[in-house]
């Protein structure tokens, strides 16, 4: 059995490669053709820009070129009577599909895994390389509150992880407490530091006799732990994406805040758990399959599986960008439909006897 289990998962991953490998040149050739002239004249951003288009691309073809290896690898099975073979040899059905769950199950993992690097933003870098933004990475006039204090940047720099022109308010009871104004501030040790701010403080009991309002000065102020500039930039930014520990920190921060986190985790949920649909899909083209090549037809058998699980796929990408444009909840549109799938996978096999 376990020359069976080898001789398959060779087949199976030899396709993928060739079909992962032919996917990512089609979509990254189609992109880079499409864009060529839009690209700076240096080799080394247009480089750049391949690499960081096909990981973005990877998102989409890897998930689906595992699936269309797998039909791809029935298909020569059936036609070949190997299949047939094997169950006459006393292989059962489920030691079939199970190695290519499994090993389908380490490959989506180790891409789950590159979503927490700096790959996650492939899509954002490929974008600045194409505006001419790659080396200057710049937000202006944000205003967001964290705690007790609204924080005003005029310009901020996710990279550089600095601000200018900062203004923060701390508010008690619905009123001005303090301000702090200062031309410049770097964010570090997980706080920000002020630099020659100057902090204006009213008194909380205006009357004739204490009314004054204290001024001073502070060469460095240290403030608002925690509230990373990279968070920053992607809550201002409704384009951009998450990485994984990103948005579990985005989460952590905002949801006390009382801010609309569904963007942050559609982001999240959409990394962990939608390239997971295609394990029933393996198992559900597996069970529509013929054991010989008699009864078999390859044409409407591939036709057919490529697309239902293209169909499938386009449905929950579609429910995940509902999701992003915070048009439905994120629970709903990706966890919900997830278990339902899973659910009604079970159910089928059951009544398939699989």
């Amino acid at each position: 059995m376990k020359i069976f289990t080898q001789y398959l998962l060779l087949k199976f991953l030899k396709l993928f490669l060739i079909i992962l490998l032919a996917m990512q040149i089609f979509f990254v050739g189609i992109d880079l053709i499409q864009n060529f002239k839009a690209l700076p004249d240096s080799a080394n951003l247009q480089l750049l820009y391949v690499l960081y288009n096909a990981f973005f691309t990877l998102s989409i073809t890897l998930p689906i070129s595992l699936v269309f290896a797998w039909v791809l690898t029935l298909v020569f099975l059936i036609k070949n009577n190997e299949l047939v073979a094997a169950f006459s040899l006393g292989v059962s059905r489920k030691m079939i599909y199970y190695p290519i769950v499994l090993i389908s199950t380490l490959v989506i993992g180790g891409f789950i895994y590159l979503q927490t690097t700096p790959l996650a933003y492939a899509y954002e870098e490929k974008d600045k390389i194409l505006e001419g933004l790659y080396f200057t990475n710049t937000k202006s006039n944000i205003f967001l509150k964290y705690n007790e204090y609204f924080v005003y940047f005029k310009n901020l720099y996710p990279l550089e992880k600095k601000a200018e022109d900062i203004h923060i308010f701390k508010i008690k009871d619905n009123d001005i407490e303090e301000s702090i104004i200062a031309k410049s501030a770097h964010f570090q040790n997980d706080k920000w530091y002020v630099v020659d701010a100057k902090i204006v403080t009213k008194p909380a009991n205006i009357g004739w006799d204490n009314s004054a309002i204290s001024v001073k000065y502070e060469k460095f102020l240290d403030t608002l732990e925690g509230f990373n500039p990279k968070i920053l930039n992607n809550v201002y930014d409704t384009k951009s994406n998450f990485s994984i520990p990103d948005a579990y920190k985005a989460l952590s921060l905002l949801e006390v805040q009382g801010v609309n986190t569904n963007k942050i985790k559609a982001s999240l949920y959409y990394q962990l758990f939608s390239y997971f649909i295609i394990l029933p899909i393996i198992v559900i083209v597996f069970a529509y399959s013929a054991n010989n090549s008699r009864f078999f037809n390859p044409a409407k058998f591939t036709s057919l599986s490529f697309f239902f699980t293209l169909g499938i796929w386009g449905l929950f990408f579609m429910l995940y960008k509902l999701a992003m444009g915070d048009v439905i909840q994120a629970e709903i549109a990706i966890l919900l439909p997830i278990c339902i799938f899973y659910f009604g996978t079970i159910i089928f096999l059951r009544l398939k006897r699989i």
